[in-house]
């Protein structure tokens, strides 16, 4: 399910760890948390959950809690394979990132 959705890519110098951006285009805490990772110099890809098909977002959050055994909130970014973040707060992302 995760691996068919259209992501959009941004390029940055730090390629590692990937990072994948689960976000609401109207969320603030969203925007500050893809402008956090452009500013560090991030690659990453993410993908409007509220720009796609109710079914399909719902499946989406399905399949995150399943996988990461988490609740998803807004931003939810996939660290790597095991690791993840949820929400926008700058200090736990500085600690997980290495920032």
């Amino acid at each position: 399910m995760l691996d068919t959705l259209e992501y959009t890519s941004v390029p940055g110098t730090r390629t590692t760890p990937a990072l994948t951006v689960y976000a609401l285009s109207t969320c603030g805490f969203c925007k500050r948390s893809l402008a956090f990772l452009e500013a560090n110099g991030f690659a990453y890809r993410y993908v409007h959950l509220d720009r796609i098909p109710l079914d399909t977002k719902n499946e989406v959050k399905r399949a995150l809690k399943e996988k990461y055994k988490a609740d998803v909130a807004f931003p939810f970014v996939t660290v790597g394979d095991a690791d993840y973040l949820v929400g926008f707060i700058e200090v736990d992302w500085k600690k997980t990132l290495g920032v």
